[in-house]
Order: structure tokens, then C-alpha cells, then sequence
């Protein structure tokens, strides 16, 4: 079953609102402030809605992270049940510190219909190939550059692979570049790095062993 559209076009105020409240600390080298002016506004918001809400990802569970923390009931308790998903300000430090990347996130879904993963990293994959068995996360790097370039019929030293740059990953840069894949490493977060306009140009795009 969709969900009405009333209820995506009051999610999305209320990210825009979290943006705005956030706004006012841009540059104020005090990411603290700058996520609790985000978590404040989105909560005031959510709890306008008339809908049984439950956090499901968020920022911690409640005795970490008093904020939207997992488990967390938000609306009014009246109208369709969610399972909710949110970063408030995904980017703190970016806004911090007046760079640009920064963003108010949410995703809803259905009861039942996110998965629940709280503090966990999940690796995770992503090419514009869209054939299937080109890319496996069960397959090695070495086996998914080789399926890429047989895709592309490309080199891989005509492939570009994103990846943040993580010293838990460090084994998988150093062997791209044994494969003499070009890389781009990134420090940002997985949301605000994928939405670049560079990305879409890549011939390919690898991204492995985000945060979620």
C-alpha cells in the first residue's frame, strides 16, 4: 500500500525545517549545537504529525543518545503506524565548520518495512552496471573489478572507485591499487558523497563498508 501522499509532502517540511534550524549554527565550529538544533526542530515536527511513529534507526538507542534515539514514539498517536529512519543533520561537521555537504534525512516506511540497524556497519556496493552478478559483495575486489571491466569493456586502470577513506579499509585501497583502478577517496558520509554531480560521470562506482 502507497502512503498518502499528505503525509511525504509533511516529511519533507519537516527536513526542511530541521535544515533551517541547523542553518542558523553554519560555521559556528560547534557541531553539538548545530545536530541539536536539527534533532529539536525534526521531533517538534514529527510530533505535529498525525501518526503512530516509531524510530527505528536513529541516533543511538535512548540511555546513548537522548536525542531521536531508537525506539523513540513520535506523532500524535493517531493515524497509520511508520517505522522511521532519520539523521537529522547527517554532515555535522561539515555544517560546523561552513562546508558544504550537510543534510536532514528521513525515510518512512510502513510497519515492518525498514530494517532495523542500529549502530552497524553494512557493506555495501554500488555501480551504474545495472546487469546482475557483475558485482557481489561476496565476491573479492580483484573478481568485481575484473566483472566491471569485462562489463564496460574497459581497463581498470579506466575504472574509478569511490571509497571512504577509512583505516578499516585500507585493505581494500591498497588493492585497487595493485589493480591500478584510479581512486577517489572520500571523507565525507555515503549520502552527501553519491549525490555529487562527478558520480554520475564515473564509468564505475564502488563503495564498500559505509556507516549506514
Amino acid at each position: 500500500m502507497s502512503i498518502d501522499k499528505k503525509f511525504i509532502d509533511q516529511f519533507i517540511d519537516v527536513t526542511s525545517k530541521a535544515a533551517l534550524a541547523s542553518s542558523y549554527l553554519v560555521g559556528k565550529k560547534d557541531k553539538i549545537a548545530a545536530d541539536k538544533a536539527a534533532v529539536d526542530s525534526m521531533r517538534g515536527e514529527l510530533n505535529k504529525i498525525n501518526i503512530q511513529g516509531e524510530i527505528v534507526i536513529g541516533e543511538g538507542e535512548l540511555d546513548e543518545a537522548p536525542m531521536l534515539y531508537i525506539g523513540e514514539k513520535v506523532g500524535t498517536n493517531n493515524g497509520p503506524i511508520f517505522d522511521i529512519a532519520v539523521d537529522p543533520l547527517e554532515g555535522t561537521n561539515f555544517a560546523a565548520n561552513n562546508l558544504p555537504g550537510a543534510l536532514s534525512v528521513i525515510a518512512i516506511a510502513e510497519k515492518g518495512g525498514l530494517f532495523s540497524a542500529p549502530e552497524t556497519y553494512m557493506e555495501k556496493i554500488a555501480t551504474k552496471v545495472n546487469e546482475k552478478n557483475v558485482i557481489d559483495l561476496d565476491y573479492t575486489v580483484k573478481q568485481n573489478i575484473s566483472n566491471l571491466s569485462d562489463s564496460l569493456n574497459k581497463n581498470p586502470e579506466n575504472l574509478t572507485a569511490c571509497i571512504l577513506d577509512r583505516p578499516r579499509h585500507k585493505n581494500i585501497i591498497d588493492e585497487l591499487r595493485k589493480l591500478n583502478v584510479n581512486l577517489k577517496l572520500i571523507w565525507k558520509v555515503l549520502l552527501s558523497s553519491v549525490k555529487e554531480k562527478w558520480m554520475k560521470r564515473l564509468c564505475s562506482i564502488l563503495v564498500k563498508n559505509l556507516v549506514l
